[in-house]
Formats: structure tokens, C-alpha cells, sequence
């Protein structure tokens, strides 16, 4: 009777021991894990490093996404984590920083000729590199340049102002030992006769320092009826190139509430970890333009063919749109957006946020995309209604928001090379941050085609395919794409790089071996 008591006691204290262990490996490892926010990134220097997500999300976060955050996995956001390399490390810089300083040479503005006005146009990003031009080609004339005025009649039918947008302040004091900039013209020119002229696109230093400067002689002021590709890409005197880079990195920074709710939107994405930032240019006005339809419905297909009827700015009316699809030219569908995604390895915990306007057909075309990755995050679903509020029905205030997450992404991946994808892959370059994944559309139309047709399904084969495919498309530092060989005329201005997509060799240097693993500059 004894020996079973003693048996008894021994059992019990063995199950007691066994429970104690169990409970405190299950609260060892229960802790969650929170990955702290990035102190070398430009738009998070005024938010404090996340402790406490609970916290966090009580303080900062719309009550919509709280739920969403608090009970989200942050695997992906370790660099311990096996797929880092394969999936989020920057390709090299390869020694190369920025170097935007003038040269020796390079002098202060000499007495201004006269005054030039500047019409932007197009949406954010056109206008943004136009203006950038503009700089340039009023140091080129000796003019001094009046604060350009904003597109207000195209597609989107924003009214902001130049002030809106960016700091005006820092763009004139910025740019001081380089161009006189005011505000606006003096009175006593307000009613002068001005020449209004449309300059030729893609042009060098001989066609204003001759053709244009000679208008000075007889007009105080000079309007240029458009900004967008005004200035050649390549051939220009160092200083010249050096200017615009310092003008589009430098000069022309966001206005202040823009860039503060830019970088609240960043630190809300990072605290979900490691994020990609997806330009989706699945948007009305872009099918419209394109004449991309694959997909969508005859109702849709017919309502875009009638706004591209219908907009007298877009030269190309009869499109065909299985050609435009074969040959590359049209945006990827967010469908073949998740199968690329899926075969490059990122897995379906990873946070997307979606860098774009109104998606065409919403959820209808959103919701293969969103089964792959249910952490589909916009501003929309970042920030209240409130914070939201002041830049709504404002589309060039809206983009700078999405421009800002995008250039602070871990991963930056665009569905087309539009204006906002090359700016964006740009500055990434400049700044020699993550890596920027641009998709071979022409080949990739091809597998989703075998895809449709059952002749191929998904798996390592296709993963295979693609990652191969894109092994080299990763925003590493390279030189400039001249025009395409045997191209002439404008189409060989048409097919040269942007100089906004890539700065290199104007605006990037190597540097010493012992700078060489700095991987990001401060802006």
C-alpha cells in the first residue's frame, strides 16, 4: 500500500515537472517578434521606432487596420530568414554614390535675359521630370524661371498649385547658386506680349543656346506650352546633366504635409515587415490609352475604346489589343501580377502595397491577386479617413503618396514602364536603395498564354522559366541605354533610355574601395 503511494508521488511529480517545462517553452517562444523600423531611411526620421505593436496601432493606426496588423505574421521581415537573399537583399551597388556637385567650372547665374514660363503637363511624374528640364533649359537661356503652373485640364482634373505639391521654399533656395526662380512676374510684366512656344522634344544645348535664346531680343517673356520631354537624354555638358539630378533629388522634395503622411504611411508598412511596393497600372485612364482589354468583359473593353474615342490629346485611336499584349506594351492584369509573384518565390504572407489610383473593375479584377496575397495594402487602407481627407480628389497629391512608399520599399516591382515606374526606378538607382524588379512583359505574355492554354501549369518549371528570366532585372547600377541601333529621327530619341529611369554615368561615381559597402545615402 506504501510502495503504490510512493509510485503515485512519483508520477505526480514527473507530470508536474513535465507541465512547468511545457509552459515556459510554449512562453519563450510565444513572444512575438517585431522587427524594429529602419533608421536609414529618409521618410521615417520622425516617428519613433515600434516597441510595441499593440501600442502602436492604438496610437497611430485607423481602427479598420488594427485587427490586420496585430494578428499578422512577420516571418518574412528577418534577414536570418533563408529566402532573404533570394528574395529581398539589394543587388549591389557596385561602388557607385551620388555626385551631383557642379565642377570646378560651373559658375553662379550670370544677368538674367528675361523670364520663362512653363506649362507642365501630364500627371505627376510627367510634370515632375518637365520641371526638372525646365531648371536645366533656364540655366542653358540665361532666363530666370517663374514657379511652373501645374497640368489642371488633363485626364485626372487635379487643381493643386505648385505649393501643394512640393516645397516651394526649398526648391528656390535650393537651386539659388544655379537658376533665379521667383514666384511670379513682376507687375509690369504681368500684361506684356510673351512668345508662347512648344520646344521641340529631345533637344540639345545648340537649339536653345541658338534658335531659343534669339527670342530674348524681341520678348521679355517666354511661355513654354509644354515640359515633358524637352531636353535630350544624352549629349549634354556634365554641369547641365549634373543640375537635373540635383533639381529632381535635391530640389524638388514634397510639401511637408505630403511628406509627413508619406512617411506615416511607410513606418505603418514596415511594421509588417519587409514590404514590396507595387506599381499596378491597371487603372481606366492607362487601359484606355493602351488599348489593353485582355481580360475584361466586351462592357469594358467598349466603355475604354469610347474614352479613348473620346480624349483628343491621345493621338492613337484603333488599336489592336492582342497585338499591343504580344508585343509587351500593355500593363500586366493583377492575375498574371500574383503568378509572377508566386513563381519568383515571395510567399503569401508577404506584405503588397499598392502603389496606384482606382483599380479598373475593382475587387472583380483584384480578387486573384488578393487570394494569393490577402496583405494587400494601399493608403486607403493605411491611413483614416481623416489623414486621408485633405488629398482627396487631388490625383498629383495622391501619387506623391504612393511615390514616397514605393521609393522606401524593400522591393520595388512595376506592372508597366510607365512615367511613375522609370521615376521611381530612378531614384532607387540614385540612391542605390533595394532592389527594383521590372518585368520582361513581352516574354512573360508568352507563359501566361501557355498557361491559359493548359499546355504548361504552374510550378518549378515556370518558376524556373521566370526567375531566369529576370535574374538580371534588378535595379543594379548600369549605364544609360543609348537609341535602339538603326532607329532614326524621333524614334531614335524615343528609344533611348530616360535619364530620369537611370542617372548613371551622369550622376553616379564610383567611389573608393573603402566607401564601397555604403548601401544608403541620405538624401
Amino acid at each position: 500500500m506504501q510502495k503504490r503511494k510512493l509510485i503515485s508521488l512519483v508520477l505526480l511529480r514527473k507530470l508536474l515537472t513535465t507541465a512547468i517545462f511545457s509552459i515556459a517553452f510554449v512562453a519563450l517562444f510565444s513572444v512575438p517578434h517585431i522587427v524594429p523600423s529602419s533608421k536609414d531611411h529618409k521618410f521615417n526620421d520622425k516617428f519613433p521606432t515600434t516597441k510595441n505593436l499593440q501600442s502602436w496601432t492604438q496610437e497611430l493606426a485607423p481602427p479598420h487596420l488594427s485587427k490586420t496588423l496585430l494578428h499578422t505574421s512577420k516571418l518574412n521581415g528577418s534577414k536570418r530568414d533563408s529566402n532573404y537573399e533570394k528574395l529581398w537583399k539589394p543587388p549591389s551597388n557596385r561602388g557607385f554614390l551620388p555626385c551631383t556637385k557642379p565642377t570646378p567650372n560651373y559658375t553662379a547665374p550670370v544677368e538674367s535675359r528675361g523670364y520663362l514660363l512653363v506649362h507642365t503637363n501630364g500627371g505627376l511624374n510627367q510634370m515632375r521630370s518637365g520641371i526638372c528640364d525646365m531648371v536645366a533649359v533656364a540655366r542653358i537661356l540665361n532666363a530666370t524661371l517663374v514657379i511652373p503652373e501645374l497640368d489642371k485640364r488633363s485626364f485626372w482634373q487635379d487643381t493643386s498649385n505648385f505649393s501643394d505639391v512640393f516645397d516651394e521654399e526649398h526648391f528656390i533656395d535650393s537651386l539659388a547658386n544655379d537658376v533665379k526662380i521667383v514666384k511670379n512676374l513682376p507687375n509690369e510684366l504681368v500684361n506684356e506680349t510673351r512668345m508662347v512656344k512648344q520646344f521641340i522634344s529631345w533637344s540639345g544645348m545648340d537649339y536653345y543656346e541658338n534658335e531659343i535664346a534669339s527670342l530674348w531680343e524681341e520678348y521679355q517673356v517666354i511661355r513654354a506650352s509644354k515640359s515633358d520631354s524637352r531636353l535630350a537624354n544624352n549629349h549634354l555638358p556634365p554641369d547641365i546633366q549634373k543640375l537635373r539630378c540635383r533639381a529632381c533629388y535635391e530640389a524638388l522634395r514634397f510639401s511637408p504635409h505630403i511628406e509627413q503622411i508619406g512617411k506615416l504611411l511607410v513606418e505603418r508598412m514596415r511594421s509588417l515587415g519587409l514590404y514590396i511596393a507595387l506599381h499596378l497600372r491597371y487603372e481606366k485612364d492607362m487601359l484606355a490609352f493602351s488599348g489593353c482589354t485582355h481580360d475584361l468583359s466586351l462592357d469594358e473593353a467598349e466603355e475604354l475604346r469610347i474614352i479613348r474615342e473620346n480624349t483628343s490629346y491621345w493621338k492613337v485611336k484603333d488599336i489592336d489589343p492582342v497585338e499591343q499584349r504580344s508585343r509587351g506594351f500593355c500593363p500586366l492584369t493583377p492575375k498574371e501580377v500574383g503568378i509572377f509573384l508566386t513563381a519568383l518565390g515571395y510567399p503569401s504572407n508577404t506584405p503588397i502595397y499598392i502603389a496606384s489610383g482606382e483599380i479598373y473593375g475593382g475587387e472583380s479584377h483584384m480578387a486573384e491577386l488578393r487570394s494569393r496575397y490577402p496583405l494587400l495594402m494601399s493608403k486607403e487602407k493605411l491611413a483614416s479617413v481623416e489623414e486621408l481627407e485633405p488629398f482627396l480628389n487631388h490625383a498629383s497629391q495622391m501619387a506623391a503618396l504612393d511615390y514616397i512608399v514605393s521609393i522606401e520599399s524593400d522591393v520595388f516591382i512595376q506592372s508597366y514602364s510607365g512615367n511613375m515606374a522609370r521615376a521611381v526606378e530612378g531614384h532607387r538607382r540614385f540612391l542605390g536603395r533595394g532592389r527594383s524588379i521590372s518585368p520582361d512583359r513581352k516574354a512573360l505574355v508568352r507563359l501566361f498564354d501557355k498557361l491559359d492554354q493548359g499546355t504548361m501549369t504552374e510550378g518549378k518549371k515556370l518558376s524556373y522559366r521566370i526567375i531566369d528570366l529576370h535574374r538580371r532585372r534588378l535595379g543594379s547600377p548600369r549605364k544609360r541605354k543609348g537609341p535602339i541601333s538603326g532607329t532614326k529621327g524621333m524614334d531614335r530619341f524615343r528609344s533611348e533610355e530616360t535619364f530620369y529611369a537611370n542617372p548613371l554615368p551622369d550622376c553616379l561615381c564610383r567611389t573608393e574601395p573603402s566607401l564601397q559597402n555604403i548601401s544608403h545615402i541620405a538624401q
